[in-house]
Parts: C-alpha cells; sequence; structure tokens
C-alpha cells in the first residue's frame, strides 16, 4: 500500500513540476508549485519526516507561496517582453537542461542510490523533532550557522539596495514629520452661519 501510495504522489509531483515551467500563465504555474509542495510533504510523511512535511507546507505554502501569488496578481506582467529573449538562450538552456539529466540518471543509477533499503518503522515514542534537532545542531551545526549568517546579509543588501539614494525619487523625511505643528497643517475657517447670511 505504501509503495502504490508513493507512486501516486510522485507521478502528481513530476506532473506539477512539469506544469510549473510549460504553462504560460504565471498565476497558474504558482499553483503548480503549490501542488509540488503539497505532493512532497505527503512523501516525507511516508518517509517519517513530519515536521519537515509540516514545515515545508506551512512556511512555504502557507507564507511564501500566497506572498507570491499577490505579487503575481497584482503586477500587470507583460509577457510578450519577456519571451523575446526566448530563442536566444535556448541553446544554454538545454545544456543545461541535458546537464541537469545527466546527473540525476547518474545519481539514481549508482550503485549506492540503489543500494539503500526502505526506512524501518520507527516505535510510537520517536520523535522526528528532537532527532532533527539533535543532527542540526551537532553534525552540521557550522553550516546551519554559515546559512544564517549568509541570509543575514542578503537581508542588510537588499535593505541598502532599497534605501539607496535615487535620481527623482521622491523621500520622506521622518524627522520633519514628527516636527510639524498644528499651526503649520491647519487652518481654522470661521464659515458664517445661516442667521449670519442676510435674507433677501
Amino acid at each position: 500500500m505504501e509503495t502504490f501510495v508513493f507512486y501516486v504522489f510522485s507521478t502528481i509531483l513530476m506532473v506539477a513540476a512539469v506544469a510549473v515551467i510549460t504553462v504560460r500563465n504565471a498565476v497558474q504555474a504558482a499553483l503548480s508549485l503549490v501542488l509540488v509542495f503539497f505532493t512532497s510533504a505527503a512523501l516525507w510523511v511516508l518517509l517519517e519526516a513530519e515536521f519537515l512535511a509540516v514545515t515545508l507546507v506551512v512556511v512555504y505554502v502557507g507564507a511564501v507561496m500566497v506572498l507570491f501569488l499577490f505579487v503575481v496578481m497584482m503586477i500587470d506582467t507583460n509577457t510578450a517582453i519577456l519571451r523575446e529573449g526566448f530563442t536566444k538562450y535556448l541553446p544554454i538552456g538545454l545544456l543545461v537542461a541535458v546537464v541537469m539529466a545527466a546527473e540525476m540518471l547518474m545519481v539514481v543509477g549508482s550503485q549506492s542510490f540503489g543500494g539503500h533499503a526502505l526506512p524501518l518503522p520507527h516505535p510510537a515514542s520517536y520523535d522526528n523533532t528532537a532527532e532533527l534537532g539533535a543532527v542540526l545542531y551537532t553534525t552540521y551545526v557550522y553550516p546551519f550557522e554559515i546559512a544564517s549568517v549568509i541570509l543575514l546579509v542578503a537581508i542588510v543588501a537588499a535593505i541598502s539596495l532599497t534605501l539607496r539614494r535615487r535620481q527623482g525619487i521622491k523621500r520622506q523625511d521622518p524627522a520633519q514629520q514628527v516636527a510639524v505643528r498644528r499651526e503649520d497643517r491647519v487652518r481654522l475657517v470661521q464659515v458664517p452661519t445661516v442667521r449670519d447670511i442676510p435674507l433677501p
């Protein structure tokens, strides 16, 4: 039964992954990517990696992909302009695709890949999160910290690029906004009432 479920989710995963790069509509591509994440999470559940599966659904599907869908639907993208250089970069894309396919075939066809047996079922007291944390903060603690530093540098670089001075852009000075007075912005006008207007 598990083998049947694995092949079902794997087939859906492959079809959705191909749809991500072949459909013409960006919203449909994003929805196909959501399906890829869901099926990947289902495969991780079959491998008893429940924490990774839940993290994939909550973080990527629940946050990243929702934000990406909002951005795609709010920005009016001209697909005709994006496809102008398709034939120009087609040979490079085909070369990269052939290299990636060859690498995947080498990995799948290797003896080390095919020699692995199915993971043994763990007892009910097995804690996937504790095992992942123990490996992450012992064996892979340095790569984990290096990745966090790289992400921090990327965030700082993105903020610095956003806040750089560019010509033709209106900017606001928070100090001037805070120091403003009521007399500078509000002007009281005496409006005559009906009693003050003389009747004809």
